[in-house]
C-alpha cells in the first residue's frame, strides 16, 4: 500500500514547473446554479476537457515523459482511452515511440485520436484490465517505459497540478466534485488540497471502484460497465491513490447512467460544453441529488474529458 507522503505539494509544484508551457492552463467558468434548474449555490466549472488531447490525462503523461529516462523502445501505456490518447500525444511531442493498448470498449473517437498521434495501437480484451496485461507483456519483451494510467507517482503528481491550478483560479471553493475511475485525478488533486476543500468522489453506479474500496478498507475488484466504461471502469482503484483518498476525500457518491447522460445534455445546453460521459459524471452528482450542497456553498466541478463525437462532418 502506498503512503500519502509519496505525493507531496512540493512535488506537485515542481511538476507544474516542469510541464509549464507544454500543457494548457484550462479556464474556469463560474455560473448561477439556477441556469441548471438547481437550488441557489455558486458553481465553478474547471474545463479540463479543453486540455491538449481532450482530458486532464495530458498532465500526467507529459510529466512522465519529461521526468523519466526514455529507452530506445519508447513508452507504453494501457488505457480505457483518454490516458492512451495523452501518452500517444506526449510521445509524439517528445519524438519517441509510443505503444498504446486499449480494450474493445474504447470509443472510436479515442482510437482515432491515438492513431492520429502516430502511436502503435493494440486493441486487446474487453476491459482496461485486459489491456494492462497485454501492455505489461509488451514492456517485459521490448523494454519500453511503462506509463501507468493512475498507479504511479509521476502520474499522480502530474494530475495534482490540476488542483494547484484550480486553487489559483478559484481560491474560495468550499467543495470539489471529481469523477473517479482508477483514482489518478482525485488522488493527485487531494494530495494538493490536503483537506483545504471538501472533496467528493463521484462514480457511476455500474463501476463503483472507490466506493467499494472505501467500504472494504482497501482496493478491491469492482464491476465495470455503463456509459462511462471507457474512462471510469478499471478493475480497481490504484494502491498508491487509496491512502490519499482515505486521508482527504470526504466521501464517495454514486450516480446512475441516466444522470450522467442528463449531465452531458445540460452541460451542452447551458455552457455549450461537449463532454464525454466520464467528463460529465461529477456534475451528475448535483443534478441527481447524490450530493446536496448547503445554502451558499461554492462548488467546484471538474469537467475532466471531452473525447466524444460532438460534430459530424
Amino acid at each position: 500500500m502506498g503512503r500519502p507522503a509519496l505525493i507531496s505539494q512540493e512535488g506537485i509544484l515542481k511538476a507544474a514547473q516542469t510541464i509549464a508551457g507544454r500543457v494548457r492552463r484550462t479556464p474556469v467558468v463560474e455560473c448561477d446554479a439556477a441556469d441548471f434548474g438547481l437550488p441557489p449555490m455558486r458553481l465553478a466549472f474547471k474545463l479540463e476537457l479543453l486540455q491538449h488531447t481532450g482530458s486532464f490525462k495530458a498532465r500526467g503523461a507529459m510529466f512522465n515523459v519529461l521526468s523519466r529516462p526514455i529507452p530506445e523502445a519508447g513508452v507504453a501505456a494501457a488505457s480505457g482511452g483518454n490516458h492512451g490518447v495523452a501518452v500517444a500525444w506526449a510521445a509524439q511531442q517528445a519524438g519517441v515511440a509510443g505503444s498504446i493498448f486499449v480494450p474493445t470498449v474504447c470509443s472510436q473517437t479515442k482510437i482515432d485520436r491515438i492513431r492520429g498521434f502516430g502511436a502503435r495501437l493494440t486493441i486487446s480484451g474487453e476491459r482496461y484490465a485486459d489491456s494492462l496485461v497485454a501492455c505489461d507483456r509488451w514492456v517485459a519483451e521490448n523494454g519500453a517505459l511503462s506509463i501507468h494510467a493512475f498507479n504511479q507517482v509521476e502520474t499522480l503528481t502530474g494530475q495534482g497540478t490540476l488542483g494547484l491550478e484550480f486553487e489559483e483560479q478559484a481560491p474560495d471553493l468550499d467543495t470539489l466534485l471529481i469523477a473517479v475511475g482508477g483514482g489518478g485525478l482525485i488522488g493527485g488533486v487531494a494530495a494538493w488540497y490536503r483537506g483545504r476543500v471538501k472533496i467528493i468522489a463521484v462514480e457511476p453506479e455500474q463501476c463503483p471502484t472507490l466506493f467499494m474500496a472505501m467500504e472494504a478498507g482497501h482496493p478491491v475488484d469492482a464491476p465495470s460497465g455503463g456509459v462511462a466504461a471507457d474512462s471510469l471502469a478499471p478493475l480497481r482503484v490504484g494502491e498508491m491513490m487509496f491512502p490519499l483518498a482515505q486521508a482527504w476525500v470526504e466521501r464517495t457518491v454514486l450516480v446512475p447512467d441516466s444522470a450522467i447522460q442528463e449531465s452531458q445534455k445540460k452541460l451542452w445546453e447551458v455552457l455549450r460544453v461537449a463532454s464525454e460521459p466520464g467528463g460529465a459524471t461529477a456534475m451528475a452528482a448535483l443534478l441527481s441529488g447524490a450530493y446536496k450542497p448547503a445554502a451558499g456553498e461554492k462548488v467546484g466541478v471538474l469537467v475532466c474529458g471531452g473525447n466524444t463525437t460532438a460534430v459530424q462532418f
